[in-house]
């Protein structure tokens, strides 16, 4: 293997180790969204998180097409029109990059070095997935179906389009979507355009842009971005379980106004207002709290109520806090009904599904 090759290959950062060039490369690509951007019910798509494995692909919608095949009686072949003119759907769907939180973990994989801020939450609008599913003839053998976008590159050494399955019954469940706008607009570039695909509930790899195909699987789909990355696993030889739903978690939106270059918090002592965001995928959620005492005690937040129209849309948080001069470090956590974001990180070498605590340090300045 050449050092050229070897420099794409996975690894763990050494002790100590900064971020590195290549890494600080990945970072200027993608972005997070900036927490005081926690404000918006629905995240404008300029602040929305954006991760893109490869190139963002020039894509004519004038002459894509969408063609799906497979195990399947009847392939079709869409254009972007045939979609649109299809019963429509607009669903406010949070959305979370599986490597959320990798840069946190020690010893830090090296890849796009996430903190806390791959996140978002849009309205897409699309038509179901399934009905097309349907009218193809799904195979009775059928298991798995490929999602293939038009992004094209080489990862860990692989040359490869970009490219995810889903268990058949995900792929069949009501809230899965083609979707082709974005709060209101055509989809950007950077999220998909002309048309990507939309599972609620999911971390972000699922969710494939810039679809081109869709193919009905007879087997399990074992391409690279399934069977190789996004695996939660401690030994490189072991296969690991699959990233799959969105684990629960808590952001704070910083109170007060920040230092330029370490982002800790400045406040006036007294009544300083706590808010945020909390989500899951993989159930509701049904408590917050919050620590102003580096996670010696804890005490509940006001949760907003459930919006029984957007069940996949992350929900407003409040916490009032008397604020005394000093250091304090401020902690939030969510509970769904599977069990509670941890204090202590759980690591695993692909630095996937880190839903460990936010911790926001707050300087108390004399009212």
């Amino acid at each position: 293997m050449t050092a050229t090759e070897n420099r794409g290959m996975a690894r763990i950062a050494e002790p100590g180790e900064g971020i590195g060039l290549d890494e600080l490369a990945l970072a200027t690509r993608n972005h997070g969204l900036p927490l005081e951007a926690l404000r918006y019910d629905v995240t404008p798509p300029g602040l929305h998180y954006v991760l893109t494995h490869f190139d963002i692909p020039a894509v004519d919608p004038a002459s894509w097409q969408l063609r799906i095949g497979g195990a399947v009686d009847r392939p079709l072949a869409l254009r972007l029109d045939d979609l649109v003119r299809r019963p429509a759907v607009t669903s406010r769907v949070l959305l979370e990059c599986a490597g959320n939180g990798r840069a946190r973990l020690e010893p830090r994989p090296v890849s796009q070095p996430w903190l806390l801020e791959a996140v978002g939450t849009a309205e897409w609008t699309g038509t179901p997935l399934a009905p097309l599913l349907e009218e193809a003839g799904i195979s009775p053998a059928a298991v798995d179906v490929a999602f293939t976008g038009a992004d094209h590159g080489v990862e860990r050494g692989v040359e490869q389009d970009y490219a995810r399955g889903l268990p058949l019954a995900d792929a069949l469940h009501p809230e899965a979507l083609l979707v082709w706008a974005m709060n209101g607009q055509p989809l950007p570039p950077q999220h998909g355009a002309p048309l990507r695909l939309l599972v609620p509930g999911w971390y972000g790899m699922a969710h494939v842009k810039w679809l081109t195909r869709i193919d009905v699987l007879t087997e399990p789909f074992t391409g690279y971005q399934n069977a190789t990355a996004y695996r939660l696993k401690v030994d490189a030889e072991e296969a690991g379980d699959p990233v799959t739903r969105i684990r629960p978690r808590a952001l704070m939106a910083p109170p007060g106004w920040p230092d330029f270059m370490t982002r800790e918090r400045f406040v006036r002592a007294g009544a300083v207002p706590l808010s945020g965001r909390a989500w899951s995928g993989r159930a509701p959620v049904t408590r917050v709290e919050v620590s102003t005492d580096g996670g010696r005690t804890w005490e509940d937040a006001a949760l907003g109520p459930a919006d029984p129209d957007h069940p996949f849309a992350w929900r407003g948080w409040t916490c009032a806090w008397t604020a005394a001069p000093g250091a304090h470090e401020l902690l939030v956590r969510a509970t769904d009904e599977q069990g509670t974001q941890p204090v202590e990180p759980e690591w695993n070498r692909q630095g996937m599904a880190n839903n460990l605590v936010q911790r926001v340090p707050v300087t108390v300045l004399p009212g």
